[in-house]
């Protein structure tokens, strides 16, 4: 049986906040700059503004308290897929966005920005969750050790 365990504690919020800031820092220095590539910066403002976007999205569903209404969806589940599902898009489109910034300082600090939300990400996903794989026991090997059989 696979259980997730999610919660936000005050460390994993701060982790989140500064997630965002540097999320938001890597769109700006990528979108202030002249591109070499349009294809690869603009999947790097994709992915960062969508990163963006849904965080503010979990964000309200916590302040509003939503999870309590919408009792249908997992929201530990579905909190923790956007965090892998955005960190591996971003992690890619770091990695073009670095491959692709042909020395130009504001493409640069995109790439190394999106990487430190990468990061970040993972930290968070760290601290915010632990995946407990747990088995279920009939209980046949407990009471055999204690009627000493």
């Amino acid at each position: 049986e696979l259980t997730l365990l999610g919660g936000r504690n005050q460390i994993s919020d701060v982790s989140v906040f500064i997630w965002q800031v540097t999320l938001l820092i890597a769109f700006i220095c990528v979108r202030s700059s002249l591109w070499t590539d349009y294809s690869a910066y603009s999947y790097f403002e994709v992915v960062t503004i969508c990163d963006l976007i849904m965080i503010l999205a979990f964000y309200l569903v916590h302040l509003f308290r939503f999870y309590r209404v919408l009792t249908c969806i997992s929201w530990p589940l579905s909190e923790l897929l956007h965090y892998l599902i955005g960190t591996l898009l971003l992690l890619i489109a770091s990695i073009v966005a670095a491959s692709k910034s042909y020395s130009q300082s504001g493409l640069v600090a995109g790439a190394i920005f999106g990487f430190m939300a990468t990061f970040l990400c993972m930290a968070s996903m760290w601290l915010s969750y632990k995946v407990s794989c747990v088995t279920q026991s009939t209980g046949e090997f407990w009471s055999s050790v204690h009627r000493g059989s």
